[in-house]
């Protein structure tokens, strides 16, 4: 199964950095017994690993080689790859980069390197078959893609960043068949290659007589995109750690059983 990460943005929201934004320092990992902070892009790959990823396809721009520099080419048993997104063109661009190593016979899941959500384990709960979405409720919808559905859980709309959403819930990540990733690709060549987000292609997706159904398995999501975001992020993990929920760390937290940690990442005893 293959976990795709869009990872090219410019994060002008965070600038300036030193680093590429999904290497910030979000919560901490346990490095030869000595806690060390965490890259936020790590809990997006413990999910992915957890949801059943063996294979990873990060897509970063040209100058983000400090991504490349940090993961390597494996992370907790699964292999990676990179591909490049030459200028930063929209979600739908750069999910689709991956077309080169994604075949019909693959499953794949697809998230954002710079969130964080709880449960760590939701990707488990989207289905194999069809194109599912993890959903999460959140206060201000209108500031992400607002999910709306009828009552047995399939997706009418995806509202993009819009006002007076006519829903709280929201995608934080989705998963797919191979050939449904391949159909979605050929509907947006099709398209003229004109949707940046992802959430437009599905609607036209649906409009064409395409199922998408949304999952309400999240409880906490937090962009870490922003100051704001950032800060709250801390917050969440903080409280997390407090409940003694088991899922307050970084990858340590949730690791499954047999699988490899990264070399420079032990278990704490």
């Amino acid at each position: 199964m293959w976990g795709i990460i869009p990872a090219a943005g410019r994060g002008s929201r965070m600038q300036p950095l030193a680093f590429s934004k999904e290497l910030l320092p979000v919560g901490s990992r346990i490095d030869h017994n000595i806690e060390r902070p965490c890259a936020v892009g790590e809990y997006l790959l413990e999910r992915m690993i957890l949801g059943g990823a063996d294979k990873i396809c990060f897509v970063i721009s040209p100058g983000k080689s400090d991504i490349l520099e940090y993961f390597g080419d494996s992370y907790g048993g699964a292999r990676i790859v990179y591909v490049v997104q030459p200028i930063a063109a929209g979600l739908c661009d750069a999910v689709f980069r991956a077309s080169c190593v994604v075949g019909a016979g693959d499953t794949v899941m697809v998230g954002l390197p710079d969130t964080v959500w709880f449960p760590n384990s939701a990707l488990r709960k989207l289905s194999d078959d069809g194109l599912s979405f993890l959903l999460f409720p959140v206060e201000r919808p209108e500031f992400f893609d607002a999910v709306v559905m009828d009552g047995s859980g399939r997706i009418r709309e995806i509202q993009v960043k819009q006002a007076g959403a006519a829903s709280r819930w929201i995608w934080g990540a989705f998963k797919m068949p191979g050939l449904t990733f391949e159909t979605l690709h050929r509907l947006w060549l099709a398209r003229g290659q004109s949707d940046e987000y992802f959430g437009t292609l599905v609607n036209a997706y649906i409009a064409a007589g395409g199922e998408a159904t949304g999952v309400k398995a999240g409880d906490a999501y937090v962009d870490v995109g922003t100051l704001n975001g950032y800060h709250a992020a801390m917050t969440l993990l903080a409280e997390r750690r407090r409940q003694g929920t088991g899922e307050s760390g970084g990858p340590r937290m949730g690791w499954p059983a047999g699988r490899a940690l990264p070399a420079n990442v032990q278990v704490a005893s």
